[in-house]
């Protein structure tokens, strides 16, 4: 059996930057210890398998080297990218996810994902979460599924040094910690992402995280549409806007390999 693989940078405009995601294209979705197999092969923070339907759409699952993820936008991303490559004509595509339906238009060179607006909300935070950060005093949100960390500047988000030990051993589920912070012009704000407990000490680039970052920074700069930058060492460049209780994510792809996998 081979199942086509490609290996795709998501949020950019260049090869080895943004974050590498995986997408398998499989007639139906091979059992799931298969699936998290591959994707533990593949290495990337998230693999992607997408499925035909026989109404046009198609049915979209992620897993990151440890479990199923149930949201993931850089890989939602590949996903419609990859489609692209392989000649798909009809746009916007609709993924039907464990998140509900997300649709993805092509606009030039870029993607334009729909996804929900997962706002944060001010919460308790665990006492071990700022001293694994190596910050004191800064403002916690939580949304449904994130921890949001507010800092000052765009240099305490670069130059942050966490404990990803002490930050694996908060119970969190699927969820993480996002540290933001105001940006430089064209840049509204910057961010970086940490999901250990999942098997994704930093997350090269993220999606979904826009979905709580977006509804936070539209409010404290009163704007919807925003240019962000994710600071970890490969960087990434995102676009997102609000529009009610839904979030636009947009950004480039690049393909960096394509082959079978040979089960």
């Amino acid at each position: 059996m081979a199942i086509p693989c490609y290996h795709v940078d998501s949020f950019t405009g260049e090869l080895f930057a943004g974050n590498p995601a995986g997408v398998c294209i499989v007639p139906e979705f091979p059992p799931e210890p298969l699936m998290q197999k591959i994707a533990a092969e593949n290495r990337h923070s998230e693999t992607a398998f997408v499925v035909a339907r026989p109404d046009g759409e198609f049915s979209l699952r992620w897993f990151t080297p440890l479990v199923e993820d149930d949201l993931c936008g850089h890989a939602t991303l590949a996903a419609a990218f990859v489609l692209s490559v392989r000649g798909h004509a009809t746009w916007p595509v609709r993924f039907h996810t464990m998140s509900g339906l997300l649709i993805v238009d092509r606009v030039g060179e870029r993607f334009e994902m729909d996804f929900p607006a997962r706002p944060p909300m001010p919460c308790d935070s665990p006492a071990e979460l700022l001293p694994a950060l190596a910050l004191k005093n800064v403002p916690v949100l939580r949304s449904s599924r994130d921890y949001l960390v507010v800092v000052e500047s765009e240099a305490i988000v670069r130059d942050l040094l966490p404990d990803i030990d002490a930050l694996a051993k908060i119970p969190m589920g699927l969820g993480g910690f996002i540290v933001t912070a105001p940006g430089t012009a064209p840049i509204d704000f910057v961010c970086r992402f940490f999901v250990p407990a999942i098997g994704i000490p930093e997350d090269p680039a993220t999606g979904s995280i826009h979905c709580t970052l977006a509804p936070y920074w539209a409010e404290r700069l009163g704007k919807q549409e925003m240019q962000a930058r994710q600071l970890s060492p490969r960087g990434a460049n995102i676009g997102t806007s609000l529009a009610g209780d839904r979030v636009r994510i947009s950004g480039e792809a690049r393909l960096y390999l394509s082959g079978d996998i040979h089960l």
